[in-house]
């Protein structure tokens, strides 16, 4: 369960990040002035740029790999991307929804088998205290 919530955390991030991405290039793509944007130097370091016009942008596409696109190919393939990160974030939400169904029939599973367990040693106790007492009662009537 720790995979998909983590696998959950990590598709919303990508998403995101497509999201944020496919946003700098579409609004790039129909004006000629700057484009500011901000990008990830570090885990946790942003840095904020302006880009001149250009007609070609560099996607990293991870693996040590980047490569340069011109813009509507750049948002063709990022498109393609956030399409793939969100059904892969949906399938993970209905995975952790499946996961949390069934941990909750396990647990009310669980509570039933040790009720009836507590249930069956009483029923045993009583028996045993009954057997007890019907043969002290024979015992005593003999004395």
């Amino acid at each position: 369960m720790v995979e998909y919530l983590q696998e959950r955390r990590e598709g919303k991030s990508k998403a995101n990040e497509d999201e944020d991405d496919l946003d700098d290039l579409e609004e790039e793509e129909g004006s000629l002035k700057p484009l500011k944007t901000t990008f990830e130097l570090n885990d946790t370091l942003y840095a904020e740029a302006e880009l001149e016009d250009t007609d070609t942008v560099y996607l990293w596409l991870g693996a040590n790999v980047m490569l340069s696109y011109k813009l509507p190919a750049a948002i063709v393939l990022l498109k393609s991307k956030l399409e793939a990160a969100q059904t892969s974030l949906n399938n993970t939400v209905e995975d952790l929804e499946f996961l949390r169904e069934q941990t909750t029939i396990m647990e009310v599973n669980t509570a039933r088998v040790y009720n009836w367990d507590v249930k069956r040693r009483r029923e045993r106790r009583e028996k045993e205290v009954a057997r007890l007492a019907a043969s002290n009662k024979s015992d005593q009537e003999r004395s």
